[in-house]
């Protein structure tokens, strides 16, 4: 049998000791340090995300109100084959036009008292912007944001109703058909249809003097913004719609409808072409006058579709001004989704030509976004080979 001696029984306490507290102490700290620099990180990495996540959305909203405006106003003037005298200038008529627009229509007129001017008016002025501030479409327009502009786009659907892929024609509803036979150029009807009494007004024909020409629907939009998106005191600044439609079985403006979220501002400004390829003012009131009488290439006294001098902001323009608006730049300003914490916005900010909008002083960021827009309907008309 073994002795145990005194030096085995010591060993044996030495290898059987613990952690004392002293490391204890150590590892916790360390492992507080590790876990503090890991909660930072998260929180870093969390709040730049939130950060990218808010310039993302106002950098969408942005893009997305400029693209979905310019793809309406490119159509504006749109009436198929239909052309209005004041802008025929291919030289049929050696005539003074008839159908001069006169002064602005009010968009949300009562549809029972749109008479011949009225009709002619709306389609020498597709495209009509007024100041928030103005009455106009009251019931319709409302609770604008100050200092925003409302833009009022008309034109024809690029759809021919009942043909394949479009949508067939309802009831009531407003649409416009141009006549193509000879002794119906210059010719058109913008009425309900009335699917029970066809062809009824809807009596006009194509080339061939027999078959009838496309119907297409009249699409009035009015484009503002709210201080509101859904509920009212939300207090998100949206841009909203009002479409022309029925309501009540009635043709009219519907209540705007929300599209996008977070737009702080609203601009529009027109490049008006108001002096002909020779160097004169136009004037749409007199007959045709041409430079050369034989060869009909350049009207002293007809626009060549080109805006001059600089763009003008339309919040009180005329008639005369908008009716010879070839080019349109459209501003917006939006801001993002959530506010940023610490931040403070300070900029001032300017859209176009107009008095610079005072610092907001809050904790949203915002951002300029803006497009010129040339019309094609209008500016094409005007131009020469």
């Amino acid at each position: 049998m073994k002795t145990v001696t005194k030096s085995d029984l010591a060993s044996r306490r030495h290898r059987q000791q613990g952690v004392g507290l002293v490391e204890i102490m150590v590892s916790l700290a360390i492992g507080l340090v590790i876990i503090a620099a890991l909660v930072a990180l998260f929180l870093g990495t969390s709040r730049n995300n939130r950060e990218m996540a808010t310039a993302n959305s106002m950098i969408e909203n942005g893009r997305f109100a400029i693209q979905l405006l310019q793809d309406d106003v490119i159509h504006a003037g749109f009436w198929g084959p239909f052309v209005p005298e004041f802008d025929d200038q291919t030289g049929s008529t050696t005539a003074a036009p008839t159908d001069v627009p006169s002064a602005l229509p009010d968009p949300c007129a009562n549809f029972g008292s749109w008479n011949a001017t009225y009709r002619d008016n709306l389609l020498g002025l597709p495209i009509v912007a007024y100041d928030a501030g103005t009455s106009v479409c009251g019931g319709i327009v409302s609770d604008a944001v100050t200092g925003t502009d409302v833009l009022v786009v008309r034109h024809l659907d690029t759809c021919v109703a009942g043909e394949t892929g479009c949508d067939t024609a309802v009831t009531d509803k407003v649409y416009m058909q141009a006549g193509q036979c000879d002794t119906e150029i210059g010719m058109y009807v913008l009425e309900q249809w009335d699917a029970s009494s066809v062809p009824g007004d809807f009596d006009l024909t194509t080339r061939d003097c027999t078959a009838s020409a496309a119907l297409r629907k009249f699409v009035s939009h009015i484009y503002y913004v709210r201080d509101y998106a859904v509920t009212a005191g939300d207090g998100i600044p949206t841009l909203v719609r009002s479409e022309f439609d029925l309501t009540g079985g009635a043709p009219a403006h519907l209540a705007a409808q929300p599209l996008v979220e977070g737009i702080d501002g609203f601009r529009v400004e027109f490049g008006i072409d108001d002096v002909s390829s020779t160097g004169d003012a136009v004037d749409y009131t007199a007959p045709i006058v041409w430079d050369d009488p034989e060869t009909k290439t350049d009207a002293t006294n007809r626009g060549d579709g080109i805006p001059d001098g600089q763009y003008i902001h339309c919040g009180t323009c005329t008639a005369a001004q908008l009716m010879n608006a070839t080019s349109v730049k459209i501003h917006v300003l939006a801001r993002s989704r959530e506010p940023t914490t610490g931040y403070v916005d300070s900029k001032i900010y300017t859209l176009g030509s107009g008095t610079p909008l005072t610092a907001f002083g809050d904790g949203f960021k915002r951002h300029v976004y803006s497009a010129t827009i040339r019309l094609p309907n209008i500016a094409g008309r005007r131009e020469r080979p």
